[in-house]
């Protein structure tokens, strides 16, 4: 792995080599754990057997890295930052790709919300009710969406239950809190059932305070509007047989959450041509990017309200050839208000569905697949102040294949999509559109040792353009913007080729992987003027291209001790000397030690965020920051029930750090010293 740290490569080096010497007697201590299954492949692969990197978090690890957001969950790992807009929203970005480049599932399907539009809309999947979350980079999605460039994101929940418990019932309960936004948090889920028929109902209850930032920031100690509250709860029943199950469940969610940085300073900017005409302020700046606080108490809010069905079914040995079968779908009720003191400014409504089937077919020739038909609708409109798209039908339609061939120490595996989209806008002035795009990828995984594998992977795959690219006309405050759209969008084409390399047993394990994805015609918002940090954006198409190596080496160093080191660097920018991409995250390096002994385990981490210096036009230098997190879990009982209690202290040394990936991160900076403690028992 080679990654572009500011300052401490000498030292990485040095402990990587401390960690790869000679280690023959630990590697008979070290545990061999089975490769987890990761549900969102097409083929229900183990995590070692896939060509391109996966992340996959669940039990301890999933404990511990829970926060209120997806995005903030996810944001530690190795690829994978976050958007950051404040408490209530954060969406993770892969690999430098974020929006609609990036698609949340839940357990398959797709999550209806609004947050691929605007980084301040937040995403409708709550961690503390996850069992797993699978993270797949790159062309992995591809059964998914040619558009996932990015990657994957699935959470899996267990609100509709796919067995009858064997004692009758079972489920867990959780409580938490933390120090920085005083948050108090609550959750828990229970399943029960007999005979053929189990339900499963489950519920989260939050409430956190505006956050504490580090020291030294010249806004305060708290950021104001950084509130989030959120209460949602779930209810399901399935018929569970010897071959399958068939299940149906209700989601429904509530979230009020402020946000942070929004000004109406701007309201009256709009275009003149290419620049931007701001009532009576006079001169430009074009190169300031500030944010401007309301005062404490008029810092609007999203007030959200989602209704949710999900159906999942599956069926062993459905017919002669096929050994299995498999359905997802959703129907969503989606709508936030965006208030202002007593008024709502404007709302933001999406009803969708999306359904998915798929057939796995008995080896022929040698070859074992899946094959699948996808479905989706979304119906979407904003009314009011700030009405900057116009309401829109986005119907998509998909057929994809993906097959896999094993022959000795080889996996070989080949995927094809096809992709139908039909737009329509409410609009006299603005015409329909109609597009498809076909994606194809290809990829082997050799074993050629022991404990050891290398996979790699080629891709071309079509992204067509999102409604918002094609019809935003108007101010949106929340990124302190002007957007303007481009109908005469066409399709982007990723041409991706990705190396990973494994080590995947034994006492020293690693995943490093490189990749290298030249996008043509990349559709990106492009900054033509500025006025004291508000942007005139028009979204435009260019050659990019993106390049990028993380990983992660881990070695036990005892039967007690172990230690890793992990990092990511990603360098985006524009063919033909046309400069840096907005908003990509800084490189990553860190270290980390974690230890097991009797009912304890912890975890303690460092790692430095460089300095984001490569920016864009207009855009501003982001400064790095050093990060010091602990962490530790107690497993006991309370009489015969199973518990664990843990701590976890976050910026343990309060550094004031900003996120480069977010629009507002100088009115938002990250969390300050955030010390966690809760408890969770089984049963």
């Amino acid at each position: 792995m080679s990654v572009r740290p500011q300052q401490p490569t000498p030292l990485a080096l040095a402990i990587m080599l401390a960690f790869t010497a000679p280690a023959s007697a630990l590697a008979q201590q070290a545990a061999t754990l089975p490769a987890v299954t990761v549900s969102a492949s097409a083929l229900a692969l183990g995590s070692d057997d896939m060509s391109t990197p996966v992340t996959v978090l669940e039990g301890e690890e999933l404990v511990r890295a829970r926060e209120a957001t997806l995005g903030e969950t996810l944001a530690g790992q190795p690829g994978i930052t976050s958007s950051h807009f404040g408490a209530g929203a954060s969406r993770p970005i892969i690999r430098g790709m974020d929006g609609p480049r990036v698609k949340v599932l839940s357990d398959g399907a797709e999550v209806q919300d609004a947050s691929t539009i605007s980084p301040d809309h937040a995403v409708a999947a709550e961690p503390m009710l996850s069992e797993q979350i699978e993270v797949l980079r790159g062309p992995s999605a591809l059964a998914y969406g040619g558009g996932a460039v990015g990657g994957v994101v699935n959470v899996i929940d267990k609100k509709i239950p796919t067995r009858v418990p064997a004692k009758g019932f079972e489920g867990s309960a959780e409580v938490r809190a933390n120090s920085a936004a005083r948050e108090k948090a609550g959750a828990f889920e229970v399943t029960g059932g007999s005979g053929n028929i189990a339900f499963h109902a489950e519920g989260v209850k939050r409430d956190a305070k505006e956050y504490k930032v580090g020291s030294g920031w010249e806004g305060g100690s708290n950021v104001a509007g950084s509130y989030n509250k959120t209460d949602t709860s779930s209810v399901g029943v399935s018929w569970v047989g010897s071959r399958g199950f068939l299940g149906l469940a209700f989601t429904s969610q509530h979230a009020q959450y402020g946000l942070p940085g929004h000004n109406h300073e701007f309201e009256s900017c709009h275009p003149h041509g290419a620049h931007l005409h701001c009532g009576g302020h006079e001169g430009h700046d074009h190169g300031a990017e500030e944010e401007h606080d309301h005062e404490h108490g008029s810092v609007p809010f999203v007030k959200l309200k989602s209704e949710r069905w999900d159906v999942r079914g599956e069926l062993r040995d459905p017919m002669p050839g096929f050994a299995k079968l498999r359905l997802r779908a959703a129907f969503t009720d989606y709508k936030h208000d965006e208030i202002e003191g007593a008024e709502i400014a404007t709302t933001f409504k999406n009803k969708g569905h999306d359904a998915r089937l798929e057939m796995e077919h008995h080896p022929l020739f040698g070859w074992r697949g899946v094959v699948g038909l996808q479905t989706s609708k979304r119906d979407f409109s904003a009314l009011g102040e700030e009405a900057y798209v116009a309401p829109t039908v986005t119907k998509k339609h998909a057929a994809f294949l993906v097959e896999e061939y094993k022959l000795d120490q080889w996996r070989f595996e080949a995927g094809l999509r096809h992709e139908w989209q039909d737009i329509t806008v409410d609009s006299a002035t603005l015409q329909d559109r109609s597009a498809k795009g076909t994606s194809v990828s290809l990829g082997a995984v050799w074993k050629f040792a022991p404990q050891y594998s290398l996979g790699s992977t080629i891709s071309r795959t079509h992204r067509l353009p999102s409604a918002e690219e094609l019809y935003a006309h108007g101010v949106h405050m929340a990124t302190a913007t002007y957007e303007l759209g481009n109908q005469n969008l066409g399709k982007e084409t990723s041409n991706n080729i990705d190396l990973t390399l494994r080590k995947y047993a034994g006492a020293t394990t690693f995943s490093a992987s490189a990749y290298r994805n030249k996008v043509d015609n990349y559709i990106f918002g492009s900054t033509l003027d500025s006025h004291e940090g508000f942007q005139l954006i028009q979204y435009a198409q260019r050659d990019a291209t993106f390049t990028g190596v993380e990983g992660q080496v881990r070695q036990q160093l005892n039967p007690m001790f172990g230690a890793s080191v992990f990092g990511d660097y990603v360098r985006a920018k524009l063919a033909d000397g046309g400069g840096n991409l907005p908003r990509i995250p800084a490189q990553r390096l860190g270290v980390k030690f974690d230890a097991n002994w009797q009912a304890w385990s912890g975890v303690a981490e460092f790692y430095r965020v460089g300095k984001q210096d490569k920016i864009a036009a207009f855009e501003t230098a982001t400064p790095g920051y050093n990060m010091l997190n602990l962490s530790a879990n107690y497993d006991t009982r309370i009489g015969t029930t199973p518990a664990q209690f843990y701590v976890k202290a976050n910026n343990l040394t309060n550094e004031l750090a900003y996120s480069h990936t977010s629009f507002i991160k100088n009115a938002a900076p990250l969390t300050g010293r955030n010390v966690t403690v809760g408890m969770r028992v089984t049963f």
